[in-house]
């Protein structure tokens, strides 16, 4: 074991704190059976630091902590992951927006294969991987020194707390880059980021317009506490707002409740969501696809089943 490199886990957080997604990402880091240290990178981020070294199984936490990694553009963290990568056997980052963008380029800096949307580690240089749609799985052998992977963190669970792992901050200096961050619009929202949502009420193409997608969907997801999720339809539509879309070319996730209004269940939306503990469809089409997937269907009209099932959760909280 002494001669075996550690795996470099790349963290997903916002400085503050760790997105849930990092978690489940260790696990998989874990399953190669190597040391796993977790990199931070940001500026003022050590409380992200301390927050990935209480997860379980953390052998180490390495900061990197400056103006250059302040929105963890491609670019610098790249750079540092390039510069880090000779003493680790593999590399991984979750596959969110940050993840995609770093790993790729790192894999294409130090000349090796890239395996993206890793869902199962089969050996420490084999992986499974889904394909066409999640309709089929790829098992891939890395044989690269060293592995450069991304998570699809919906098919691991989340590793726990209760570690104490060592912190060290880094000592290199900032890399130069060709991009700089000039600013970002946020959409604030009191429900919970969807990647991250135990509960998840989406709306398809069925509801007919923005107005009654507002109407329908949002007060059931306020009334479950659930993340607001809506199918590449419903988005292409206008009905709600592209950061919403769960799908193949949207969000992956894997709640334990998914809740399916007006939803057919194309190839692409169930890519997205098919993992979910529990999936609940309403839809009146008894032939929709959707209920090949649903562990309870329910066939009617969701402008009146979708109030009353409010109305219902609404006395038993009462």
């Amino acid at each position: 074991m002494a001669d075996i490199l550690p795996t470099l886990l790349f963290a997903e957080h916002d400085d503050a704190s760790l997105n849930p997604v990092t978690a489940r990402a260790l696990t998989a880091a874990l399953a190669l059976g190597a040391p796993v240290h977790v990199l931070v990178a940001g500026e003022n981020a050590q409380a992200a630091a301390q927050a990935a070294a209480r997860l379980d199984g953390v052998a180490e936490v390495l900061l990197a902590d400056g103006p250059a990694f302040a929105h963890r553009l491609a670019e610098p963290v790249a750079a540092l992951g390039v510069a880090l990568a000779p003493a680790y056997g593999a590399l991984i980052a979750p596959s969110t927006a940050v993840g995609k963008s770093v790993m790729p380029r790192i894999a294409a800096l130090i000349d090796v294969m890239q395996v993206s949307d890793v869902i199962a580690v089969v050996a420490p240089d084999t992986f499974d991987r889904p394909i066409y749609a999640g309709n089929a799985i790829q098992r891939v052998r890395a044989t690269d020194a060293t592995r450069v992977l991304t998570i699809r963190t919906a098919a691991f669970a989340a590793a726990g707390e209760g570690n104490a792992a060592p912190l060290r901050t880094l000592d290199l200096a900032e890399p130069s880059a060709h991009s700089h961050f000039v600013g970002e619009d946020i959409a604030a929202s009191a429900r919970p980021e969807l990647t991250a949502a135990r509960i998840i009420v989406s709306g398809g193409r069925a509801l007919g317009s923005a107005e009654k997608f507002h109407e329908i969907v949002e007060p059931l997801a306020d009334a479950l506490g659930a993340a607001v999720g809506a199918s590449r339809a419903a988005v292409d539509a206008g009905y709600a707002p592209n950061d919403w879309q769960v799908g193949q070319t949207g969000k992956v996730v894997a709640p334990d409740l998914y809740v399916a209004l007006g939803i057919s269940g194309a190839i692409q939306h169930l890519a997205g969501m098919k993992d979910s503990k529990v999936i609940v469809a309403i839809n009146k089409d008894e032939d929709a696809p959707i209920f090949q997937v649903a562990d309870y269907g329910l066939v009617g009209d969701l402008f009146e089943i979708v109030p009353e099932l409010k109305a219902e959760i609404a006395k038993a909280k009462a």
